[in-house]
């Protein structure tokens, strides 16, 4: 499992996408992501879990739905809404 928190973008999507290839290649079957405590992602985290589609399944925060809908990953891996969190 590999899970992320804040935001994935421009300044640390090299980390990520070494987590997940790093991630993917140890494991036999899918990678669980969890994106349920990212608040944001950009294009360039978007490519990264593209590349690695066939090899994940995500649970994402209720608010990056659309983005992942509108860039098709819905489509391209398995996709869990987490339940939303309070805010204190």
């Amino acid at each position: 499992m590999l899970v992320a928190s804040g935001e994935i973008d421009l300044t640390n999507v090299d980390a990520f996408t070494l987590a997940l290839s790093t991630a993917a290649t140890g494991s036999d079957g899918a990678v669980l992501v969890d994106l349920s405590a990212v608040e944001y992602l950009d294009s360039a985290a978007i490519n990264a879990l593209a590349a690695h589609a066939d090899r994940i399944e995500l649970v994402a925060h209720p608010i990056l739905m659309p983005v992942l809908k509108v860039s098709g990953l819905t489509e391209l891996t398995a996709i869990v809404t987490a339940p939303p969190t309070e805010k204190r």
